[in-house]
């Protein structure tokens, strides 16, 4: 014979009441979140009209601060004009100053090129002042008259051709109080030879 073990009977109610409220818990909350979903879902809608609505703002002109095509052709066009009146007045200017140098009788090399005459053998000779002196207190050298479209570049430039190494610093460190850009034609500086 088979005996059947039985439940009692207002346990099992008891575990399906407590099953039932856990389940209707469960169902106000999915309902709560869904009804959350559903405001945000609101909420969205209106930020992304409100935000197509300031791009269509920032997209439409306001009153008269806009271009047309047209206004935009014309603007390039009197660009393009200004800009062959300004090439016109570049080759203006470019003629004036090539008739000018031919008027002088100069060449048309640049001054930079054309240092002025510098004797084919310079001549040494010493100086003391300024300069950075030798064993003896005197420094070697040679004595350069400023003639007219002369740069100190271009004398340096013309002294390194006949074998005397010198730059610009050496010059102007051998003549103290000497300007560069202003050389005044006619005055006597001093080259200084390598030590």
């Amino acid at each position: 014979m088979i005996t059947l073990m039985a439940t009692p009977l207002p346990r099992v109610r008891a575990q399906d009441a407590a099953t039932q409220q856990q389940l209707d818990k469960i169902t106000g909350q999915i309902q709560d979140v869904q009804d959350a979903l559903a405001q945000q879902d609101k909420r969205i809608a209106g930020l992304e009209k409100k935000v197509a609505d300031l791009e269509d703002k920032l997209n439409t002109p306001q009153g008269n601060n806009y271009a047309s095509a047209d206004d935009l052709k014309n603007l390039a066009k009197e660009v393009e004009e200004i800009d062959h009146k300004r090439q016109e007045d570049n080759q203006k200017i470019l003629d004036a100053i090539s008739k000018l140098g031919r008027g002088a009788g100069e060449s048309h090399r640049s001054p930079a090129i054309n240092p002025g005459p510098i004797p084919p053998n310079p001549t040494p000779i010493s100086q003391n002042p300024g300069t950075s002196p030798g064993p003896d207190g005197q420094q070697n050298g040679y004595e350069y008259t400023i003639a007219p479209g002369n740069t100190l570049s271009a004398i340096a430039k013309a002294y390194r051709a006949q074998g005397v190494k010198v730059s610009v610093e050496d010059i102007i460190k051998a003549n103290p109080g000497l300007n560069p850009n202003s050389l005044i034609v006619g005055k006597k500086i001093f080259i200084p030879a390598p030590q």
